[in-house]
């Protein structure tokens, strides 16, 4: 899989011990999109990622722009589930 630089940033940044919780969700929403995700919008601040016929529902945050580490690190499991690591 090819990924442009940016993409390989947020993906090395998702992947950082300690997790981080300065990651922009839009940027990781490039990401997914980057490895052939669908996203679609759920109510509210959910977002549904679907990847190799898995969804997963995420919240984004709110009212900053900035992810929990909950959220990466449960975005960081997603991605591992679909092999997709730095």
């Amino acid at each position: 899989m090819q990924l442009a630089s940016k993409h390989k940033k947020t993906l090395v940044a998702i992947f950082e011990h300690p997790t981080r919780a300065s990651i922009r969700w839009t940027d990781i929403e490039r990401l997914f999109k980057a490895v052939g995700a669908e996203i679609s919008e759920g109510a509210g601040s959910r977002v549904r990622i679907k990847l190799a016929n898995q969804v997963k529902t995420f919240h984004r945050p709110h009212p900053g722009s900035d992810s929990k580490r909950y959220a990466v690190e449960a975005v960081r499991a997603f991605l591992l589930d679909h092999g997709i690591v730095p």
